[in-house]
C-alpha cells in the first residue's frame, strides 16, 4: 500500500524516498476584503471561488483572472466557513453570529437559515453524497443539517471545547471533528454518536485534510500534524512541523501536502512520506503591518495546480507550480530516521 513502510528480512522497516514535486511559487495577489480572509471554498467547475472575511461579506473571484464577480452581504460578524455543493445551486455560509445561510447561487440570495448553534459557528462540511451538512463552532457541538428541510438530524455532542474543524467524506468515518479540547472524534453518521476519539494531539486541533485518493486523513495541531488511516483512525505518522500554529492544511491529488501557519510561514510536505520539500514566508501587503503575516485557510482548486491562501492582511494568495524547476535545480535533499528513530507521538 502507499503508506505502509518497507520491511528487510530480518532489519527494521525503511522509509520510501519521497516523491519529486516541483516547488510552488506566486503567482497571484487578490486584494478587495476589509478584514482578515478566514475561510475559502472552490466552485466545482473550477470557474470561480469564494472568500468569507472579517468585514462580514463573502466575495465570488474568478479563478482564472482573480476579478471579483459578486459581494455577498447579510452576516452581522466575520465568516468563518464556506462550503459550495457539487450537486446543487447552494453555496453554504458559516459566521460567529451564530447563523448558518444556504445562498442560492443562481438568485445570489439567502434561501434557508438553518438556526440551532447556541454562540458563534467555525467551520462548515458538506456531505459528498447526502444532502447533509455538517457545521461546528463554539458550543463544542458538531450539528447535522438536512440541507431541504432546514430541521437539525443529530447534535453531535462529546467534545469538552470549541470545535474547530469539521470534515465529511462518503465513507467511514463519514464525519471527522476537531476541536480546541485537542481531541479528534470520528462520527458514525447512521447511529448519530462518535465511535472513536483520537487523543494524540497535545494542543488544540485547528485542520482536517481528508486524502482525495487513499483512504487516509491527517490532522493538524501545534505539536505536529498527524496522519491516520480510515475508517478506525489507526494512527499512521507524525509529519514534523516547525514551532508555530498551524491554521490549515490541505492536500491535493499529487501529494502535495500544505500546512499554513499563524506567523505567516506555509510548508510544503509530499504526504507519503512526510518530506518538507519546500518552506515559503508569506509577504505582507504594502501598508499592512509585519504582524500581519498570517494564512487562516488554504484550498487547492479542483484541478490541484492552483493553490489558494486566505491571510490576515486581508488579501488572498493564488500560487502554482514552477514549471522551470527541475530535479536538478531542486534536488531533493532527503536523510531518512534511523529505524526506532521515528517520534510516535
Amino acid at each position: 500500500a502507499g503508506n505502509q513502510l518497507m520491511v528487510r528480512k530480518g532489519k527494521g522497516p525503511i522509509m520510501p524516498r519521497p516523491e519529486w514535486h516541483a516547488p510552488w511559487k506566486l503567482m497571484r495577489v487578490v486584494a478587495g476584503h476589509l478584514g482578515w480572509v478566514r475561510c475559502c471554498a472552490v466552485d466545482p467547475t473550477n470557474e470561480w471561488f469564494a472568500t468569507g472575511a472579517g468585514d462580514r461579506t463573502i466575495k465570488l473571484w474568478d479563478l482564472a483572472s482573480g476579478e471579483l464577480k459578486l459581494t455577498l452581504t447579510g452576516h452581522i460578524s466575520p465568516v468563518r466557513g464556506l462550503a459550495v455543493s457539487d450537486r446543487h445551486p447552494y453555496m453554504f455560509s458559516v459566521g460567529e453570529d451564530k447563523l448558518v445561510k444556504c445562498w442560492d447561487l443562481e438568485t445570489n440570495s439567502v434561501i434557508r437559515h438553518y438556526h440551532g448553534h447556541l454562540s458563534g459557528v467555525y467551520c462548515c462540511a458538506l456531505h459528498p453524497t447526502l444532502d447533509v451538512l455538517c457545521t461546528g463552532g463554539r458550543d463544542s457541538s458538531v450539528r447535522v443539517w438536512d440541507i431541504r428541510t432546514k430541521n437539525q438530524i443529530y447534535c453531535l455532542s462529546g467534545h469538552k471545547d470549541t470545535v474547530g474543524s469539521v470534515a465529511c467524506q462518503s465513507t467511514d468515518p463519514q464525519v471527522i471533528s476537531g476541536s480546541q479540547d485537542s481531541t479528534v472524534r470520528l462520527w458514525d453518521l447512521a447511529a448519530g454518536k462518535a465511535y472513536s476519539t483520537l487523543t494524540h494531539h497535545k494542543k488544540s486541533v485547528r485542520g482536517i485534510a481528508i486524502h482525495p485518493t487513499k483512504h487516509l486523513f491527517a490532522t493538524a495541531s501545534s505539536d505536529n500534524i498527524k496522519q491516520w488511516q480510515c475508517p478506525d483512525g489507526v494512527f499512521m505518522k507524525n509529519v514534523e512541523t516547525h514551532k508555530a500554529i498551524v491554521n490549515c492544511i490541505t492536500v491535493n491529488r499529487d501529494d502535495v501536502f500544505v500546512a499554513g501557519y499563524d506567523n505567516g510561514s506555509m510548508q510544503f510536505f509530499d504526504w507519503r512520506t512526510g518530506y518538507n520539500f519546500q518552506t515559503e514566508k508569506t509577504r505582507v501587503q504594502p501598508g499592512s503591518l509585519e504582524s500581519e503575516a498570517g494564512i487562516y485557510a488554504t484550498t487547492f482548486d479542483m484541478t490541484g495546480t492552483r493553490l489558494i491562501t486566505c491571510e490576515a492582511d486581508k488579501s488572498i494568495k493564488i500560487w502554482k507550480e514552477d514549471e522551470t524547476a527541475t530535479q536538478e535545480t531542486h534536488p531533493i535533499e532527503w536523510k531518512a530516521a534511523a529505524p526506532g528513530q521515528e517520534k510516535r507521538w
